[in-house]
């Protein structure tokens, strides 16, 4: 017998040559499949894109072995097969990681390396982290065509993105307004719901007046937001404050003008605390919804760095739980605190950065999820078309349980804030020249005369890329890209922006 054979099995000497051998056969590409298949019936699978933030774990190798299980099946099935592998430059998780470890070893911050500077070491970053990931996957042994390799923030991807936002601007479903984001005081940025963490941790929960001249009680966690209310909401049949409704009342609370209107509103729970709401429409998206119910005033009281913006001297300037103590110091002192409670509540903090979460009025980009346009020939909001979709069989999920948790979701759904105040991403592709406005897919040209148009500061949230994925690295005729070859587009079957919109908001919407 061979002395080979009586060895324990080397997998370091032989399965890197043997990948060599299968790669260098070039049948990972359908396009090299004898002429006997060429008319095969297609099968693709397009890799979800590990994040460039680092290696691969046992999740990865579990997703990395069912799909080459399936592609491999594909293929000794006769099918014209197509494993389309990538990464995903993952924006706010790679730019988080990298500028975690700049402050470690160097004590600077972005600001202190400006921005061009800044992408070039995420870049650096990310060329490594992807060098790494793709050995990891080859070691696998995954039968990937790595001549179709593509990732989220290349030449093709930026197309994508650009093509659909300007498309979806057009249609009516991007839009930049002002409206109650989650704000990361830490990060300095905006933040989806879903990179939200919760915790749970001990507090206080207060029951105070404003003054002894309003004569309803209110309950809160936060007084230091106080200072921004400009309602008091109680629930239309809660006999105890009926009377109230329409009253409005000045006061001066904790050194601040304030002026409260008492008023009706349904979403109010009458068993909570007092049942009766203080209203900050500032820095609380419920609170926000409710002002443009009744037509409230919005008065911040928060800055971008979670201090004080208002208040009397000692308040002022002062970082939120300063402030707080403050405040009810000043309550105790004339004589307003009722009750002082010990509680356990959900923190919501940044993900990347563990900053605690500010809701904050700013002005964003947005995609519209309640407003109508045209599909075909009927008009539908991207929140129906998202249910339709799936209720049609279109898209199925596995298991079919977990139907009743998507349409949940989508009836949650919020307008979803899609710029980022991050440098590493896909840049807005919005440009400004005085009162003038310019989005579209390449830089607009400056005049003769010298007028410089300056493109937004702010990239796209990573899910606007990381949605477009499945569409962009298969030529979807949308994004008006011709280098993609006959096999992508047999597998992209030319599905209209009404298609690829349905499919991507069902897949990928981070509200």
């Amino acid at each position: 017998m061979n002395d080979k054979f009586l060895k324990p099995y080397d997998p370091v000497s032989t399965e890197a040559d043997i990948y060599k051998i299968w790669d260098k056969s070039g049948f990972f590409n359908p396009d090299n499949l004898p002429e006997k298949y060429k008319d095969s019936k297609p099968f693709s699978i397009v890799l979800p894109p590990p994040n460039v933030t680092g290696t691969l774990h046992m999740g990865h190798a579990a997703m990395l072995a069912i799909e080459d299980i399936m592609i491999r099946y594909k293929r000794m099935k006769s099918f014209k097969t197509l494993w389309i592998p990538g990464t995903d430059h993952a924006a706010i998780a790679t730019q988080s990681k990298v500028e975690k470890e700049i402050s470690k070893k160097e004590g600077k911050s972005r600001h202190d390396l400006g921005r061009e500077e800044l992408l070039k070491r995420v870049e650096e970053f990310a060329n490594e982290s992807h060098d790494t990931i793709v050995n990891q996957i080859k070691r696998m042994g995954c039968s990937l065509d790595w001549s179709r390799e593509a990732f989220t923030l290349d030449e093709k991807r930026n197309l994508a993105v650009r093509t659909a936002f300007k498309t979806m601007y057009d249609m009516g479903l991007i839009y930049r307004g002002y409206r109650i984001v989650n704000w990361d005081p830490k990060g300095q940025t905006t933040i989806s719901d879903d990179e939200i963490v919760y915790e749970e941790r001990p507090t206080k929960l207060y029951t105070f007046k404003y003054s002894k001249d309003i004569p309803i009680s209110i309950s809160t966690t936060r007084p230091e937001t106080k200072l921004g209310d400009t309602a008091i909401a109680v629930h239309p049949d809660d006999k105890r404050y009926k009377k109230y409704i329409g009253l409005e009342y000045d006061a001066i609370f904790a050194g601040e003008n304030i002026h409260i209107k008492v008023i009706a509103d349904e979403g109010v729970d009458p068993d909570f605390g007092t049942g009766a709401l203080g209203v900050t429409p500032a820095h609380s998206s419920i609170d926000w919804e409710m002002a443009e119910r009744h037509n409230l005033l919005l008065k911040q009281v928060i800055d971008e760095y979670a201090r004080m913006t208002v208040g009397g001297d000692n308040i002022k300037g002062k970082k939120i739980v300063e402030a707080r103590e403050e405040i009810v110091k000043w309550l105790k002192e004339n004589n307003l605190l009722e009750k002082e409670e010990d509680i356990k509540h959900n923190i919501s903090l940044a993900e990347r950065t563990g900053g605690i979460i500010e809701p904050l009025p700013k002005l964003q980009w947005f995609i519209a999820v309640n407003k109508k346009f045209k599909k075909g020939d009927k008009e539908m909001t991207l929140k129906e078309m998202m249910k339709e979709v799936v209720g049609n069989g279109s898209i199925k999920i596995i298991p079919e349980r977990y139907e009743r948790v998507y349409y949940n979701w989508i009836e949650n759904l919020h307008d979803w804030c899609i710029s980022r105040q991050i440098w590493y991403g896909h840049r807005i592709p919005v440009w400004y020249r005085d009162k003038e406005i310019y989005i579209g897919t390449e830089a607009p040209k400056d005049d003769i005369k010298g007028n410089t148009w300056v493109q937004d500061e702010d990239t796209l949230d990573t899910w606007f890329s990381s949605g477009l994925w499945t569409f962009s690295t298969l030529g979807y005729s949308i994004f008006l890209d011709s280098s993609y070859d006959t096999h992508d587009r047999m597998h992209s079957r030319h599905y209209s922006i009404q298609d690829c919109i349905s499919a991507w908001t069902c897949t990928y919407i981070k509200g």
